[in-house]
């Protein structure tokens, strides 16, 4: 946002799009898969019929970034992205995380020993039907591992052609910086949303870089309903919007790296999603919504 010189704010043009790793053009507004599996990431949530109908669904509204991972499921979330779209079509970018062990819906552990990374990524490649993983992000760093022998295992496999990008997930700006001056990162996967801004120094330090932000729960995972401010309502109110296409429209907003990725089994609830893309909002708007929460930190 910037200031014109009669004193009213100016609007910057909102970016549609984001490159990825210097080289892989997407929609901003991307596709999470996580809410196809059942509670706790553990087996399906529906018929496996309407998770395929639905994915395809969101490739036929322009969506070129599919967010997926192996322990969704675990392996069941990527096993419905090969039915809906493999063969894949030109332009689209499926990214996966491996490095998290999945037990049950409410056990889990992290292993990020070089040998199961590269394991975890090859089975990855068998469940997605494909060759090369455009983007295969650490789903935690594993604090028994060093980060060099973490990182290193991504190294070989992105030189071996098997992964085209490496991303980070849930890390710290200090962890995020340590892990750039060992490495290329493209991107970084932490909880951010309109009511959780404590990454706001990950975000900063990502557009420094240039590195895709995947903001994880962008709709605040649910707790959007219990908002007892009127802000919200007030700028749906104003576009004829929802909670949810305002919060998303917020992220777009707030930084030309944020790539949100929401998720849903309902193809109304994803063409509503896909809908904040539309909605430009006011420096007013911008005001209310930021508002809502405490200010950014600072570390």
């Amino acid at each position: 946002m910037t200031e014109r010189t009669d004193g009213q704010a100016k609007r910057e043009p909102v970016a549609e799009t984001f490159v990825l790793g210097g080289g892989l053009p997407v929609r901003r507004l991307g596709f999470g898969t996580a809410q196809l599996t059942g509670p706790g990431y553990w087996g399906p949530r529906g018929e496996r019929a309407d998770a395929v109908a639905v994915l395809r669904r969101a490739v036929e509204r322009g969506v070129t970034l599919i967010d997926t991972a192996d322990n969704y499921g675990p392996g069941l979330a990527e096993e419905l992205v090969a039915e809906a779209l493999a063969p894949y079509p030109a332009g689209l970018t499926v990214a996966t995380k491996g490095g998290v062990v999945r037990t049950s819906d409410s056990a889990w552990h992290v292993d990020g020993r070089p040998e199961r990374l590269r394991a975890m990524c090859e089975a990855s490649l068998r469940r997605l039907r494909t060759e090369t993983i455009g983007l295969y992000q650490l789903h935690r760093l594993d604090p028994a591992v060093p980060m060099e022998e973490q990182l290193g295992a991504l190294d070989e496999l992105r030189r071996e052609g098997k992964i085209r990008c490496v991303g980070l997930d849930t890390v710290t700006a200090e962890q995020l910086d340590r892990a750039l001056s060992l490495t290329g990162i493209a991107s970084v996967q932490n909880r951010f949303n309109l009511l959780d801004r404590a990454s706001a120094a990950v975000l900063e330090l990502c557009e420094t870089h240039g590195l895709a932000f995947l903001p994880w729960f962008p709709l605040a995972n649910g707790a959007l309903t219990g908002v007892a401010a009127s802000a919200l309502d007030s700028v749906a109110g104003r576009h004829g919007a929802t909670r949810g296409q305002i919060a998303l429209a917020w992220l777009l907003h707030r930084s030309p790296v944020l790539c949100p990725t929401p998720g849903t089994g309902s193809p109304a609830h994803l063409d509503e999603n896909l809908g904040a893309a539309e909605i430009r909002l006011s420096a007013e708007d911008l005001r209310d919504l930021d508002a809502l929460a405490p200010l950014d930190p600072v570390g």
